[in-house]
């Protein structure tokens, strides 16, 4: 789970004013009233939107304000309501009024829509003022304002895929090379000391978001090291990528006790699919996988990134295992709403 925050200022459209008329026909001397009413202001709506991954949108639009409506007219016309303003976002983000830090809603599914600024309500025109007694009213109202306000967005992110190793195994430089991330990179342990987010790019405008997640050590789960901090970061991830360096000590033992650790602290994200990756392959010089038994992995693959080199191969396995993921997702979904009721 990581977290993207953003502030905005939104406003919603101020109501038209009513219209204070009287009817001018031929032959009719002393003509009634027939101010119409003015529309009414658009509303701030939030859409949840599962195709985005980040807030990044909001830091480049920091002001979001919905159409006014119009005012009303003669002849007992009423003025246009304003146009709504909707306001996407990724499924997870949580919404709070930033001056008082009171939780207004959470964003969850896809097509999800909550009015997060409405809009004021149109003024009435002077025929709505009109009484058998009171018949050539002069009174019209303005329009009320819509509501403003602050709102801080707060994404708790769900990457769909998070590297997992232990300290210097490489990931912070993965994610840099496959990503505009710009982790902390060093030679000595623990350099990563909170979740790093990098959005991934293919051909044909396909994104995906990866997570590199601070080193796992052994106990972990038990707390040790960053341990039970860092290991919650990838409860909500899609797909896991344990990261094991080509000069670890024992290939094998290192991948064991990832999963290991994985499992003791969550049955149901070690039964998350998950691939291998052997970093650092430049220090072999060569193209090598070494023969671990890696029951139920989707995939092995031996990558150098300062290199360059594997990366496309590794890319597009995740893409091919997310969509494949999401179709499956999909079609169950459609099978549950077509399921008749017992």
């Amino acid at each position: 789970m990581f977290i993207d925050r953003v502030v905005v200022k939104v406003a919603a459209g101020t109501g038209g004013a009513g219209c204070m008329s009287f009817r001018r026909e031929y032959r009719v001397p002393m003509g009634g009233p027939d101010g119409g009413d003015g529309g009414r202001g658009g509303d701030v709506i939030v859409l949840g939107d599962d195709n985005l991954a980040t807030l990044l949108d909001y830091t480049y639009r920091d002001q979001w304000a919905a159409e006014h409506g119009d005012n009303g007219s003669g002849n007992n016309k009423s003025g246009r309501s304003g146009d709504d303003i909707v306001m996407p976002v990724p499924l997870g983000t949580v919404l709070k009024d930033a001056d008082s830090g009171v939780i207004l809603f959470e964003i969850l599914t896809n097509g999800e829509r909550r009015v997060i600024a409405k809009g004021g309500r149109g003024g009435k025109g002077n025929n709505f003022f009109a009484t058998p007694t009171h018949q050539s009213p002069r009174e019209w109202q303005p329009g009320e304002a819509g509501e403003a306000r602050n709102i801080e967005l707060e994404l708790k992110l769900i990457a769909d895929v998070g590297l997992v190793g232990q300290p210097n195994a490489g990931k912070s430089t993965l994610l840099s090379v496959i990503s505009a991330a710009r982790p902390k990179i060093a030679d000595y342990p623990f350099t990563t000391l909170q979740p790093n987010l990098g959005v991934v790019a293919l051909s044909g405008h396909r994104t995906f978001v990866v997570a590199d997640i601070p080193g796992i050590i052994e106990g972990a789960h038990e707390g040790k090291g960053l341990g039970l901090q860092f290991l919650r970061h990838i409860e909500r991830t899609r797909v896991l990528a344990f990261v094991i360096p080509i000069d670890a000590m024992d290939w094998q033992l290192e991948y064991d006790q990832l999963r290991k650790e994985i499992r003791e602290y969550s049955a149901e994200l070690a039964d998350k699919p998950h691939c291998v990756i052997f970093s650092k392959m430049d220090l072999m010089g060569e193209s090598y996988i070494p023969p671990i038994e890696a029951a139920g992995a989707f995939g092995m693959f031996a990558i150098s990134a300062p290199a360059r080199s594997g990366l496309d191969e590794l890319k597009d396995a995740w893409w091919t295992q997310l969509l494949g993921m999401k179709k499956q997702q999909a079609a169950a979904n459609t099978a549950e709403g077509g399921a008749e009721p017992g």
